[in-house]
């Protein structure tokens, strides 16, 4: 029986040594990513990360994702992304992450498919909010943007770029009342704002 517990004692301090040096290597890995980074050398920041790099690992993925984002690699970066989803899938942070590459390479079906699952997990997640409600405001759907720009003013009455959309929002649906006290409240933020000077000029 003691031969047991001093195996078992022994194999923890084994797993528990491997461990720390595992977090050692990895926290070195990450900050010598992060000074390539700062020196916008990112294809030495994404071999920093590779020497530790493993496909369960959450943090390294949504490292990778970043960084071969910033270097203009997509396709790569969503992939890593991905994987942070799928090994942390409420995760809102991984999903954001995603957008990015997808915006920039034009694939807007997938971010806006991002924005739906981020609103599903968070339906009061004001940046998804306001994003979605300036890709419905663009295509012309008001009546969605203003859903989505009504729940964020409530949230942020005085956040200026919000006000201002949803000022804009009311006037496209011909709520010239509304509008009017909105653009109003966006002087409050931005006194003599041309955007907000142009709606009230509009307003018979």
């Amino acid at each position: 029986m003691k031969r047991i517990i001093i195996l078992a004692i022994t194999c923890a301090a084994y797993i528990s040594n491997v461990f720390a040096q595992n977090e050692a290597k990895l926290q070195a890995a990450f900050s010598k990513s992060y000074q390539h980074e700062n020196s916008a050398d990112y294809k030495s920041a994404i071999n920093a990360v590779k020497e530790v790099y493993e496909e369960t690992n959450y943090d390294a993925n949504l490292r990778m994702g970043w960084l071969t984002y910033k270097a203009g690699m997509y396709t790569e970066s969503m992939g890593y992304y991905a994987k942070s989803i799928n090994l942390m899938p409420y995760s809102i942070e991984a999903k954001l992450g995603y957008v990015n590459p997808a915006a920039a390479a034009g694939l807007w079906e997938k971010v806006i498919d991002q924005y739906h699952k981020i609103l599903v997990i968070d339906p009061q997640n004001t940046t998804v909010n306001y994003r979605m409600g300036l890709y419905c405001y663009n295509k012309k759907d008001y009546k969605s943007a203003y859903g989505y720009f009504e729940k964020v003013v409530n949230l942020y009455p005085f956040d200026y770029d919000s006000e201002l959309m949803f000022a804009w929002t009311n006037f496209q649906l011909g709520k010239f009342r509304e509008a009017k006290i909105i653009f109003n409240k966006v002087l409050l933020m931005s006194p003599g704002d041309k955007s907000a000077l142009e709606g009230l000029s509009l307003i018979k």
